[in-house]
């Protein structure tokens, strides 16, 4: 039993449902890959072994996960068990009842152990908080594992998680899966239940599966997705199973490959190496083109449809506790707040417009493929990227617009790890798939991810450097 950690979810399910293991083992090989691993690392701060083990007496081995432990990010509320957001106005907060993804996660056959870190309220692309402290990279120690989900991406990599649960408001779950080797999926808004939510009809931020493979992270939607009544922006599905549509017959594969989006600048390595994956489709028999789709105020559009997002979630906790707030969460909510009517409707008219031209762009090719980073993991002290390849990022999340300039166009988007620089740090690939188009994202994605052989590089023993 001593190394089911270095095994997949997907293998793990499997010996679940034969009875070969039980979700004690894997409860005691994640304890004790935790204690051996995760001082190093910091991925997963809140561990809930007694509520987990009472939920193993009763796992049900006929679900989806079979009694798998599942790791929950810090931003969602687990019943009994201490969520922080990551924020010092939080850091006893236990809260009465659990959000929606992961009463479905357990209904599901996923136990809850454990809380992954998040840096406070999900607010920037590195992982840290006045509570828990910094998450480090498992390939570098020295370095960030990005974010916000970057606990759950490090805990992946590191294997003290088989899945983990993540969310994506700009890029919070594709950054880190790149900056950590993993598999992430943002799916379109509606496809996982959101909640309770004090914004229930926003759709920039979703829930989404993490996993060390493509197959995994199927199989983590699987469990996750799904209608719920109490969120109206869920839906219906259009497959029975993602895990079967891996394997289903796929159509010809059309790609545009978009070494940056016109405004961003990438790290040169970085496009080059995912440039030569990005090719890799040619190989799978699709026809792969160096073409991208007029993405023009795409930007500031995110900017201001973000920084409404914070004022309408957050304005209360400025006005009662704004010393307990860190910088950027006070600048965006103020960013919010001083807004006029006129600027989030431009805004919202420009993400009509926006959407409509990546669609037609997508009646021509079915799959957008890009760099899924501008910039290559970077030491964790640094709060985030202030410069690319020359170029100066004017606020701490301009290095993410790769990635949240197709937030808001709320197609599905993956990110697929697909090599690793010089001086061995991951690089991921983002793959952007049609409209609710999740089936036909999965699938392409798992044959990329088989050409590249890439996926067996994790799990990992942490990298310790000084």
């Amino acid at each position: 039993m001593s190394d089911l950690w270095k095994k997949s979810a997907t293998e793990i399910v499997a010996l679940l449902k034969d009875g070969e293991v039980s979700s004690d083992d894997l409860l005691d090989a994640l304890e004790a890959r935790i204690a051996a691993v995760d001082g190093a690392v910091n991925a997963l701060p809140i561990t809930c072994w007694d509520r987990a083990r009472i939920a193993a007496a009763d796992a049900d081995r006929e679900t989806v996960l079979a009694g798998l432990p599942v790791a929950i990010k810090d931003l969602s509320a687990v019943q009994g068990v201490r969520t922080t957001f990551g924020s010092p106005i939080f850091a006893d907060n236990v809260p009465s009842h659990s959000d929606y993804v992961v009463e479905r996660l357990e209904a599901r056959g996923g136990i809850v152990y454990a809380k992954s870190n998040t840096p406070e309220f999900g607010a920037g692309a590195n992982t840290f908080n006045p509570i828990f402290g910094a998450t480090r990279n498992p390939w570098d120690t020295r370095m960030s594992a990005a974010g916000s989900s970057g606990g759950a991406a490090a805990a992946l990599a590191s294997g003290t998680a088989w899945l983990a649960h993540g969310s994506d408001l700009g890029g919070s779950l594709r950054t880190p899966a790149g900056f950590n080797s993993v598999v992430g999926l943002r799916p379109s808004p509606g496809l996982i239940p959101s909640g309770p939510d004090i914004t229930t009809y926003q759709t920039l931020g979703v829930q989404g599966p993490m996993g060390r493979s493509v197959a995994d992270v199927a199989l983590m939607l699987d469990a996750m997705a799904g209608p719920d009544p109490r969120d109206p922006r869920t839906m219906s599905l259009s497959v029975d199973s993602y895990v079967a549509a891996l394997t289903s017959e796929s159509a010809d594969l059309r790609v545009a490959w978009l070494g940056d989006l016109g405004e961003t600048v990438v790290d040169p390595e970085i496009k080059a190496l995912c440039a030569e994956a990005a090719a890799g489709f040619s190989a799978l028999g699709g026809r792969v083109d160096e073409a991208c789709p007029d993405l023009s105020g795409a930007f500031d559009c995110f900017q201001t449809l973000r920084a409404a997002f914070f004022a309408a979630r957050f304005a209360s906790l400025l006005d009662a506790h704004r010393n307990q707030l860190k910088p950027d969460v006070i600048w965006n909510i103020e960013k919010g707040l001083a807004l006029t009517a006129d600027d989030i409707g431009r805004a919202e008219r420009e993400r009509s417009s926006l959407y409509q031209r990546v669609a037609a762009f997508l009646e021509i090719y079915n799959l957008l493929v890009s760099p899924v980073m501008q910039a290559r993991p970077y030491p964790v002290e640094e709060t985030s990227v202030r410069e690319i390849a020359g170029r100066k990022m004017n606020t701490y999340i301009d290095w993410i617009a790769i990635t949240f300039s197709f937030t808001i166009t709320g197609l599905p988007a993956l990110s697929l790890p697909c090599g690793f620089t010089r001086d061995g740090l991951p690089v991921g690939l983002q793959l952007i798939g049609r409209h609710r188009g999740e089936a036909d994202l999965l699938r392409a994605a798992a044959a990329l991810e088989a050409l590249l052989g890439v996926a067996d590089a994790v799990p990992i023993d942490p990298l310790v450097r000084h």
